[in-house]
């Protein structure tokens, strides 16, 4: 696509396209420069197409078209979890080491209330570029706004490799239990 200036309405269609035509996560950044337009004027449309129910999913590697089979992966439970910052990559790669799919994190802030980020990762990869990310940004960890207590919304094909997991968190000391 070329960067001449095209009709709003003509640069939101185009976006939907190259989102469904995508099996990877799409950048603002990416999508900012195909269609030559700020990446603020991306986050824009976003939102307008969201309004407009398309089921765009925006994660820590960028925008997703979700289409219904790409959310069940068979078995999901939610798991309360805490750790220091500097922990965040070794929890996230003994998930994916045990086959575990992390969809999301949730804080309950105490003024705002709940935060759900979606963070869909898969494997080790995806945690160092999620890790990385971070580092190289200001911004901090929904983690940090609840003093590293999160909860995880995690899925696997079988709910023995969802226990393995959690069992291996509690290992780590990474599992908030019961007694807290």
């Amino acid at each position: 696509m070329t960067k001449q200036k095209m009709p709003a309405d003509e640069r939101r269609e185009y976006i939907l396209k190259l989102l469904k035509e995508q099996e990877e996560p799409l950048s603002g950044r990416e999508i900012a420069e195909k269609v030559g337009v700020s990446r603020q004027i991306i986050v824009g449309d976003m939102a307008l197409l969201k309004a407009k129910n398309e089921p765009i999913l925006a994660t820590s590697q960028g925008y997703i078209y979700m289409y219904d089979s790409q959310e069940s992966n068979g078995y999901e439970r939610t798991i309360a979890c805490y750790h220091k910052p500097e922990d965040t990559g070794k929890e996230l790669n003994i998930l994916v080491d045990h086959g575990v799919f992390v969809k999301d994190v949730t804080v309950d802030h105490p003024i705002y209330g709940e935060f759900t980020a979606q963070l869909r990762i898969s494997n080790r990869i995806e945690v160092e570029k999620f890790v990385k990310q971070v580092q190289s940004s200001s911004a901090a960890l929904l983690s940090e706004l609840t003093e590293g207590i999160h909860l995880h919304t995690i899925t696997a094909d079988r709910e023995e490799l969802l226990d393995e997991a959690e069992k291996a968190l509690n290992k780590a000391g990474f599992l908030v239990n019961k007694k807290v």
